[in-house]
């Protein structure tokens, strides 16, 4: 077999050109990373989350850029909402190949303050709402039997504990074995499910953690590359989870954590 050469080559092993992708969180940092990244790599996206307006405004900026991209808004957690959404996918664009779940929430107490409303707020949004996407999606995958892609959005509190954290860290650990669960599942479909698992990196809603200088030195002690994430430091990751390149790969969680969890 004739070796291929350059370009030709990434576009065959890393290429998602023409790939349906369904993103949940799509608003939120790494969503919004994962679906303009897939975008722009010639994939069609259809974005998914609660904010209609939010939602819209990122398909049109991914039209505005030569992209293709739809949305359907909806619940994570009311599963006629998942249902529609990935029926919205497939009569859009006639199939759904890759599913990213980063759709998710976190509210930091001690366990003793914590309430069970509280617990089940971040257990749903985190984990039933990541389950029941896969389920609706995986029906989709299944049936079409040409395999697919997904990718769960776990954390580094998945696998290490933190003071506060007694709901995202076990919702997180629940996401990682899901990861697991699944790929022993769908192995024979061809369906790839792997998990990144990543440690704190910037988005709306952990600016804070960067602005706040003792906190962010602190942190910075833990990881070896010296820094925080940047959502674009996720970028090569979907890409690789989303392609053929991860064609062998299934059941791995992904430490984008610039070492954080290596020692």
């Amino acid at each position: 077999m004739a070796m291929k050469k350059g370009i030709e080559l990434l576009n065959d092993v890393f290429g998602v050109s023409g790939k349906v992708a369904l993103i949940t969180g799509a608003t939120g940092g790494f969503g919004q990373t994962a679906a303009m990244a897939l975008a722009m790599s010639d994939a069609k996206i259809m974005a998914t989350g609660r904010d209609e307006e939010r939602l819209k405004s990122l398909a049109d900026k991914i039209v505005q850029e030569g992209g293709e991209a739809a949305c359907s808004a909806g619940s994570p957690v009311k599963p006629e909402d998942v249902r529609k959404v990935v029926k919205d996918t497939v009569d859009r664009f006639g199939s759904l190949d890759i599913l990213i779940t980063a759709a998710g929430m976190n509210k930091p107490n001690p366990i003793i303050k914590q309430t069970e409303k509280e617990w089940d707020m971040i257990m749903d949004a985190n984990v039933k709402g990541t389950w029941l996407f896969c389920r609706e999606a995986g029906k989709v995958m299944i049936d079409q039997g040409q395999g697919g892609k997904v990718i769960l959005l776990g954390s580094a509190r998945g696998e290490l504990g933190m003071a506060n954290y007694t709901a995202y860290s076990p919702s997180k650990g629940a996401i990682h074995l899901l990861a697991k669960s699944l790929a022993c599942e769908w192995g024979k479909y061809g369906i790839n499910v792997n998990a990144i698992a990543p440690t704190v990196f910037r988005t709306a809603l952990t600016q804070w953690m960067f602005d706040d200088e003792a906190f962010y030195k602190n942190f910075l002690r833990r990881i070896p590359l010296g820094r925080l994430g940047e959502p674009e430091d996720f970028i090569g990751t979907v890409i690789f989870l989303s392609s053929k390149a991860s064609d062998f790969l299934t059941g791995a969680i992904i430490s984008a954590d610039g070492g954080y969890t290596a020692g």
